[in-house]
């Protein structure tokens, strides 16, 4: 990158990127806001000035909305599904249970449950019980009810981005401490008022992070398989937890080992481990994992946390010596690691932030890392 280019970066603020973001994904057909954040990227990237920078925006909005299908397309392949009331929504993303969709004004998200019985801990009953207790930054229920099909449907104000998809924007570099701090700020407000009720969302991970912009608010989502200590205790008593819930590289290896007593820990370690992505660069998580429906996918994790941690003992782990499953035998024994050998390009203050979330034992709450000094600075 030259001078000038710096120079260029340097005077163009993170609201007026979103805004070309924002201008980018009207245009497309599908309204992505991956697509849009890739095309900014590949903008700011390759620019080499200011005035450059903006008619290659201007140029990408006009070619995508050349090639865009017309208002009049009745061809039922965008914005041709009725959820209700709401007409031409356009599917946004699918999950094991369920599609999400967004209404033809961009106003709502409506997530319509798809499995005619889904299996436990996915319940969209106690789902909606829950979210109608919970308040900011907790993404609010607006409604529920059951469309033409009597499908479960839940709508939420729709919002444009996820985290997942601003790391995918990313490229090779994380992201700025600011965009962390203002995120991970309002993800903890939300973990530390759920985990207040004595509730686990058991589902922390990128995805499940909405925004309404690059720089926040943030919201957390996705309450699907949220455990309650009296709505879930006749299903899932507190010491006989499902083990089956977290995704790939953001599950905690409390219920790798059979910890059916898990609590608010493992919504800890799984924001440790989004921090950690964020911060590094490229961003990736820490750790390995293979596909949930690859033979073999909770050993290859357990094997990469423990060659990334170190392998755990009895001093180091010792809530473990109670597991059904023990962490100490029967495992090649890997040297401790600390947070500055991982990861030695992060700054030392995230980096003891990262280490208070993801550790064996005694991991800091939501409400203490709220108090962190990299959350309080100015």
């Amino acid at each position: 990158m030259t001078a000038n280019q710096h120079d260029w970066h340097s005077s163009i603020s993170a609201t007026d990127r979103y805004g070309a973001i924002r201008s980018i994904q009207e245009a497309l057909a599908d309204g992505s806001m991956t697509t849009a954040m890739s095309i900014e990227q590949a903008a700011y990237n390759d620019s080499a000035s200011l005035d450059d920078y903006a008619a290659t925006c201007k140029a990408a909005i006009a070619a995508t909305a050349n090639t865009s299908p017309s208002q009049d397309n009745t061809s039922g392949t965008i914005g041709d599904a009725r959820i209700g009331s709401y007409t031409n929504c356009v599917a946004i993303a699918d999950g094991v249970t369920s599609t999400v969709y967004r209404s033809s004004d961009g106003t709502t998200a409506l997530k319509v449950i798809t499995a005619h019985h889904p299996l436990p801990p996915h319940n969209p009953q106690r789902e909606i019980r829950i979210l109608r207790l919970l308040g900011p930054p907790c993404i609010p229920l607006l409604d529920a009810f059951r469309d033409q099909t009597q499908q479960q449907v839940l709508a939420f104000p729709y919002k444009p981005l996820t985290l997942e998809a601003l790391i995918a924007s990313q490229a090779e570099a994380p992201l700025a401490a600011t965009q962390t701090k203002a995120i991970f700020a309002d993800v903890l407000r939300a973990l530390a008022h759920i985990h207040a009720q004595g509730i686990i969302h058991r589902d922390v991970k990128p995805s499940a992070i909405l925004l309404d912009s690059p720089a926040g608010p943030a919201h957390l989502s996705d309450f699907g398989i949220a455990w309650h200590p009296a709505l879930s205790a006749a299903e899932e008593p507190a010491a006989a937890k499902i083990l089956d819930i977290g995704t790939g590289p953001y599950r905690a290896p409390d219920m790798l080992f059979v910890n059916k007593a898990y609590g608010t820990e493992v919504d800890v370690w799984a924001l440790g481990v989004m921090l950690a992505e964020c911060l590094s660069a490229p961003p990736r998580p820490p750790f390995e994992s293979r596909a949930a429906q690859e033979d073999g996918n909770q050993l290859g994790l357990i094997l990469s946390i423990f060659k990334t941690m170190g392998t755990p003992t009895p001093e180091t782990w010792p809530e473990a010596e109670r597991f059904q499953v023990s962490p100490f035998q029967m495992w090649t024994v890997f040297p401790q690691r600390s947070w500055r050998e991982i990861l030695p390009a992060i700054d030392p203050d995230w980096l003891d932030m990262i280490a208070s979330t993801v550790r064996y034992s005694k991991r800091a709450t939501a409400e203490e890392l709220l108090q962190h000094k990299c959350i309080q600075q100015r």
